[in-house]
């Protein structure tokens, strides 16, 4: 687990210019269920990356502080957002204070923790009331063409890609599905999918060869070159 999250370090310039970001309705579902505004809210963004979701949140007018162990994934977050300040970490040993935090984040992230350590992790650096919140971005499967890529995807690993990934019990969780969408390049699309921890383990040439596949097929869908992705985010908030 500890080799695939880190895999993202030798390409995070790459996962900075193609991941997708998150939409406004998100960040709404955020304040509706924690309780209260965005703005000036003390806020811990964990296992940040290169600061997608950071970013939004300090637009929000949030009191934002990254924390991400990445050599390459922290270098990038500097680069792209010098005025957040980051710090190097994980979400099972939080180098932060105690009952300081209105809301903690993990945006993709939550599942390189290990909830035994960074839910107690969690309770420590939220003050009474404050909110823990994890959410993951999905292509949405809905889409018939999504599901067929997805399958595609699936099949060349052999494996559940979202297996991993789960709440940590003993917490109430309140989960939201949030549909949004964005067109990009078809190179972006494809750049996006080479972001992900499973292709850049996978190695360059079969990655390349299977993304060359998909090009063939998606120019014959999109001949413009131009892919309309559609996502869900699931959003879990609770209480600790």
């Amino acid at each position: 687990m500890t080799t695939r999250a880190r895999s993202f370090d030798a390409a995070a310039a790459l996962y900075h210019s193609h991941r997708p970001g998150y939409p406004d309705a998100l960040f709404d579902a955020v304040e509706e269920l924690a309780g209260r505004p965005l703005a000036g809210a003390r806020v811990a963004d964990v296992g940040a990356g290169t600061g997608i979701a950071s970013a939004l949140l300090h637009a929000r007018g949030a009191e934002v502080l990254a924390v991400e162990p990445g050599d390459g994934m922290a270098a990038e977050f500097r680069r792209a957002h010098p005025r957040i300040p980051l710090v190097r970490g994980d979400g099972d040993r939080l180098p932060l204070a105690g009952g300081a935090l209105d809301l903690l984040t993990y945006a993709q992230a939550w599942h390189w923790t290990d909830p035994a350590r960074s839910v107690p992790e969690a309770r420590r650096v939220l003050r009474p009331g404050g909110a823990l919140a994890l959410w993951w971005n999905d292509m949405d499967t809905a889409v018939p063409w999504i599901a067929a890529q997805d399958a595609r995807i699936r099949n060349l690993f052999g494996a559940d890609a979202a297996v991993f990934r789960g709440l940590p019990p003993g917490l109430d969780f309140t989960t939201r599905a949030i549909r949004w969408s964005r067109r990009v390049p078809l190179d972006a699309h494809l750049a996006n999918h080479a972001s992900h921890s499973a292709f850049l383990l996978l190695g360059a040439t079969r990655t390349h060869a299977f993304l060359d596949g998909e090009r063939a097929r998606l120019l014959a869908r999109f001949p413009d070159g131009s892919v309309e992705e559609s996502y869900v985010v699931t959003l879990s908030l609770a209480v600790p």
